[in-house]
């Protein structure tokens, strides 16, 4: 051994969240160039990083340390009480020395979390008397216990807390720490503790405290403390380490600082060669499944799936009468083949237990999806009522989900109701007991957009600045700030900035750490034994339990992973079931609708989808329009094909225009015409890439598999080698090997962008579903949709514009008449009492009792006495007032209001008496008639205009009318997107957007520049516009008007949803003198046909107007031809036209320009094009 050997016992990685800086990677690689032969990981209050740390620490070659620093009550754990001065919670670090102390710091980490929280999750000395054995403590830091007294000169306490840590913990297994950090305390301390050795005998051992990996790190841990606290470095008063010395230093450092005493550094190496944890990995621990005496898991499950094929046997042949023995002998072979490879591979269980948990979903009434995922092409899982989508009917391959070749375990993603998933929850967790089931951690990192604003605000650095950083972050799924530099021009050259050296270098240190845990919005875990066995749990902010490993972590310790996912469209499909039975008298059984049916088809081929899941979107919605879905397979499609991968690679266009016959079909073999002939000759599926190995090359769909997951990673060797077999196989079969490298090729082009059908043909029952309720049920299902966002007013909204649009009645709330939810009433559907903000459960629990016991209410003093003032307080029912939901008692609603405080006071007196007896039961006082009730007061109604400014308030959105109703003929003029399609556009896309300013703040740069952040609002919704100084400076004046404005802008997609920044803004008056002078079209030349033309001409025709068309045919990047459309064909350049023309193309391929206007305004950056070369053929017509 060499004579300078020294291991790091206590250093906090990022799960010390905004806490440690250090990544467990970067630590082991710093590690190991020191030579250290083992390290320890000691977080705060945790072991999130535990099992990461061990396997990657094992892959390096260096012992893993297991541990924590864990917070210590100073008196009982189940103390509450303040913690102040001295009784504050105190710090001490364990080890484990072995697995019997894993487990032991497993327990003491979850009883912490159990019992001890309070802040943060604590121990008692209890606690570590019981749960001791195995376990090696250090004294910790300053916030030590023994560390603490020593600080406030208590040396006989600090002997005594000393003292007793041995005695927990055991001769040789308790050691004084000192710590080279720099701080004057800490040196105190040391030469304390060094004093304290020698009296008492316990061992010192020399730490670092390491909080950051690098001396130069000191800077970003400190920003992070202030991310941590929501401080600014530039606040004095903020938490901060008084040191810069808590990085993780070299043995030569440690040496140099602790070399007067050397005991100190030879016991680090001493306690790391005692610690040996050996965990056993990756071995399935498969829960218990109640069995009866003399059963086995595999003869049950067995039994019940056969049970589960003869009842859909039934289904099958009442659907499909000429269903014949051939048919079923191919599903008997399929039933036995999937039995077989379940079994071997040992999964029995595991189904069962699936297969138990749904069906007591359904016996509940608890609605489960028909299946997600590959799981949904597994006839088994069909057979046990797991899903409901016959895989061999669909074309769905077991394979895709299980195969002999490819060792993995099952994952069957179950939905279940919104309403119901808890449900479900709480009898997993009695059936198979509270201690084995647990919902799984999940970790939120910084990522680039957030650490630029969160180290912004940090170094107290001016919103604006940071926004306009944040914003140059391209809005690309995992994007890094180093991939931001290379392709943003602009971030480069901010990034060469002198005064933005500091912060680009502190967002650089940050990004990536972890920022915070959370429950996963799905995975369950159900084990063996209690979960404490294998990892330490914690409570989510529901008060659920939770495992301290993320996902990866627990299946790596072979516990089994379950994922029960909440959707809400199966809660709209239920209510409104349930609402077309009430109203209608009719019982629909949704899991047994014919797929054939022409209304749905003829609803999703106009579009029609709002409220139609999966295909609501606008995108999916032009989409839709172009496609024309006439059977399932189209659905299915549909939702394979909105996808970034099929829409930018042109296999959109390619299946459309196959579909339509607008292209010629062809196959480069005769064998893949039975594979490719529902897709257009497309290789959409990730199934289709497995069929083509199968058929072409003699592959097992086994083998297939996996070739469709190499083809996935694209790994070169990997690659080679499967195409030497790929060809192999097909030359076996006689086909041409020029061919089968073209085909191979394809293949490979496409498996990329390839979708798992399985998952596709699910979600497509369920769209099937919702599309079928709408066009057969609109009034059901739209009450259904609106009962799904109560508390969104923003969907509510775009769920009431579009009832109006269908002519759908949407009559106003009424104490009288409304439920909680919404409501069919006739050919209407009644507002409900839930949307209504301020008014609880309670309170419409108490009207609707009122109602119940006495009839319908006849005034608002009457009502004032029959409800429960306790629970419909004067606030609830002046909401009620305000929203008009006394409106048929009393139409005036000032009146009401204006009379509230009366009839309360008068309600509340007439309530008191009656609970003292002196109200007779007819509700009188002894003797007396009942007095007459006030007049309301006489005084005029609200305005137009503030009586929707009440309705707004208390409903979040406009009711009765809306103020732009008024302007709406300008508004189609002008507006080129309403606020609800903001969402679907392209970041950076230009647009004219109309609506009313519903809220400014202004706020001064560090510049001194002032530039304000509008809330916008129109009919559909509200958006925020972001407004700099130059913009706002010239259009301040109009903003403290009532006139609606129209704003042109760019959309700025954000992680939080999109904003507009601004570019001009005019009143509409203004609007008309600056009218839409022409319209131009771009198109690129390489797929545009004589046909589309002729449509568009068609579409124009329809659009008659006086405004200019162009038509731009582009050809390649820098070139394009220019066709202005002789007067003859003048256009009307409204909304109408710009949706029409961009649905029937697919995509945004429509520009504005406005008389004296900023130029082109576009609705998609596909026609940006730089350097470009035009020619201009003149007045083509």
């Amino acid at each position: 051994m060499s004579s300078k050997e020294f291991v790091h016992l206590h250093v906090h990685s990022e799960y010390s969240l905004l806490d440690g800086a250090i990544r467990i990677t970067d630590m082991l690689r710093t590690a190991a160039e020191f030579g250290m032969p083992a390290v320890a990981v000691t977080d705060h209050g945790n072991m999130h990083s535990a099992l990461e740390f061990y396997v990657k620490a094992n892959e390096f070659g260096i012992k893993p340390i297991l541990g924590c620093e864990i917070y210590v009550a100073p008196k009982s754990r189940r103390d509450r009480g303040a913690s102040h001065g001295a009784a504050r919670n105190h710090h001490i670090v364990l080890l484990a020395e072995n697995n019997t102390g894993y487990r032991n710091l497993l327990k003491l980490l979850t009883l912490a979390n159990f019992e001890g929280f309070y802040y943060k999750p604590r121990v008692d000395k209890e606690l570590l008397s019981t749960y001791h054995e195995g376990l090696i403590g250090l004294s910790s830091c300053l916030h030590g216990e023994v560390a603490s007294h020593l600080l406030a000169a208590s040396y006989t306490r600090a002997e005594q807390a000393a003292m007793e840590y041995r005695d927990i913990f055991g001769n040789d297994n308790f050691f004084l720490e000192l710590q080279a950090n720099g701080m004057p305390e800490q040196e105190i301390v040391n030469r304390d503790l060094i004093h304290l050795s020698e009296k008492t005998g316990i061992p010192l051992v020399a730490t670092n405290d390491c909080h950051y990996l690098k001396a130069e790190d000191a800077k970003a841990h400190d920003v992070l403390l202030c991310i941590q606290t929501g401080k600014t470095v530039l606040d004095e008063k903020r938490m901060r380490f008084s040191t810069s010395e808590l990085y993780f230093k070299s043995p030569e450092q440690m040496w140099s600082t602790f070399h007067d005493v050397p005991t100190a550094l030879k016991n680090t190496v001493a306690i790391a060669e005692r610690c040996n944890v050996s965990l056993e990995l990756d071995q399935p621990h498969f829960p218990e499944f109640p069995l009866e005496a003399g059963d086995s898991a595999e003869s049950r499950f067995e039994r019940e799936t056969e049970d589960g094929f003869a009842r859909r046997l039934e289904e099958i042949r009442r659907k499909q009468p000429d269903f014949s023995a051939e048919e079923e002998e191919k599903y008997r072979h399929r039933l036995a083949h999937e039995i077989s490879v379940i079994q071997e591979m040992g999964f029995s269980t595991y189904f069962l237990i699936v297969a138990d948990f749904v069906g007591f979903a359904r016996e509940n009434s608890i609605p489960v999806g028909p299946g997600r995922g590959s799981a949904a092409g597994s006839l088994v899982a069909y057979s046990l009522g797991i899903t409901d989508l016959d895989p061999i009917a669909h074309g769905l391959i077991f394979e895709r989900f299980l195969n002999v070749e490819r060792l993995s375990l099952p994952d069957i993603d179950v939905d279940f109701c919104m309403n119901g998933r808890d449900r479900v929850l709480q009898y997993v967790s009695e059936h198979f007991g509270q201690d084995r089931v647990a919902q799984i951690t999940t970790f939120g990192t910084m990522q680039a957009r957030a650490v630029i604003r969160d180290v912004g605000r940090a170094l107290g650095m001016a919103y604006a600045d940071v926004d306009k950083i944040a914003k140059l972050i391209p809005p690309v799924l995992n994007i890094t700030l180093r991939k931001a530099f290379k392709t943003e021009p602009r971030l480069k050259e901010l990034r060469k900035d002198p005064a933005l050296q500091e912060f680009f270098d502190v967002a650089l240190a940050l990004e990536g750490l972890t920022r915070h845990a959370s429950t996963h919005a799905a995975g369950v875990v159900i084990s063996d034994l209690p979960i404490v066995e294998y990892m330490p749990l914690y409570k989510g902010s529901k008060g659920e339990v939770v495992t301290q490993f993320p996902m990866k972590y627990v299946e790596k310790a072979g516990l089994i992973k379950f994922d029960f996912l909440g959707l809400r469209n199966l809660t709209v499909i239920d209510n409104a079931v349930r609402l077309i039975t009430e109203n209608n008298g009719v019982e629909l059984d949704m899991r047994d609708l014919h797929l054939d049916d022409p209304e749905t088809y003829a609803l999703l081929s106009r579009g029609d989808t709002t409220g139609v899941f999966q295909l609501e979107s606008s995108g999916m919605r032009d989409l839709v329009a172009r496609l024309r879905p006439e059977n399932f397979n189209d659905i299915t499609a549909l939702v394979a094909l909105y996808r970034p991968g099929p829409l930018e690679s042109g296999m959109v266009d390619d299946f459309i225009n196959g579909k339509h016959g607008n292209i010629k079909v062809t196959y480069e073999l005769e064998q893949l015409r039975d594979i490719l002939q529902d897709t257009y000759g497309v290789i959409l599926y990730q199934e289709q890439v497995m069929e083509i190995a199968s058929v072409l090359a003699n592959y097992s769909l086994g083998e297939a598999d996996i070739l469709r997951r190499a083809m996935g990673k694209k790994i070169p060797k990997v690659m080679a080698a499967q195409r030497d077999r790929f060809l192999a196989g097909a030359e076996e079969n006689g086909i041409d090997l020029k061919k089968a490298g073209r085909i191979f090729d394809l293949m490979e082009k496409f498996a990329g962008y390839g979708f798992n059908k399985s998952h596709s043909a699910a979600y497509a029952l369920i769209a099937y579903q919702t599309a079928y309720l709408k066009a057969h049920y609109p009034l059901e299902y739209m009450a259904a949709l609106l009962n799904s966002f109560l508390s969104n007013s923003d969907n509510l909204v775009k769920l009431l514009n579009e009832c109006r649009e269908k002519e759908l009645e949407i009559l106003p709330p009424d104490v009288n008449l409304s439920e909680w939810d919404f409501i069919v009433v006739g050919d209407s559907i009644r507002f409900g009492m839930g949307a209504v903000k301020n008014v609880g459960a309670a309170a419409v629990e108490s009207i609707i009792e009122a109602r119940a016991d006495g009839g319908p209410f006849s005034s608002l003093y009457e009502f004032s006495e029959r409800v429960d003032l306790q629970r419909v307080n004067r606030r609830v029912v002046e909401s009620l007032i305000k929203c008009g939901a006394f409106d048929s008692l009393h139409p005036v609603r000032s009146q009401a209001i204006a009379a509230l405080e009366e009839a309360m006071e008068m309600a509340q007196t007439i309530q008191k008496d009656r609970l003292s007896g002196q109200i007779s039961m007819f509700g009188t006082f002894a003797g007396q008639q009942r007095n007459s009730e006030p007049p309301l007061p006489n005084i005029p109604e609200w305005k137009h205009r503030q009586k929707l400014a009440m309705e707004k308030e208390v409903l979040g959105f406009y009711f009765s009318g809306h103020p732009l109703d008024a302007y709406e003929k300008e508004m189609k003029a002008f507006a080129t997107v309403d606020i609800s399609s903001i969402a679907d556009k392209s970041d950076g896309v230009q647009i004219i957007l109309c609506g009313l300013n519903a809220d400014l703040k202004e706020i001064t740069t560090k510049k001194g520049d002032r530039m304000a952040f509008l809330t916008l609002e129109d009919r559909k919704g509200t958006v925020e516009v972001v407004i700099f100084s130059d913009t706002y400076q010239s259009s301040r004046h109009l903003l403290d008007v009532d006139d609606p404005l129209l704003i042109v802008g760019t959309v700025q997609q954000e992680e939080k949803g999109a904003k507009i920044i601004a570019q001009r803004i005019l009143t509409l008056l203004e609007a008309k003198e600056h009218m839409t002078q022409a319209i131009h079209i771009k198109l690129p030349a390489q797929t545009v046909t004589k046909e589309n033309l002729a449509d568009l001409k068609a579409i124009l025709g329809r659009h008659k107007g006086d405004c200019k068309a162009y038509v731009h045919l582009c050809t390649d990047e820098h070139c394009e031809a220019v066709i202005r459309l002789g007067d003859r064909i003048r256009v009307k350049p409204d909304r109408s036209l710009i949706e029409e023309v961009n649905r029937y193309f697919g995509a945004e391929v429509v520009s504005a320009v406005l008389t004296n206007g900023p130029g082109p305004v576009r609705n998609s950056r596909i026609n940006n094009r730089n350097n470009r070369r035009s020619r201009h053929p003149g007045g083509v017509r």
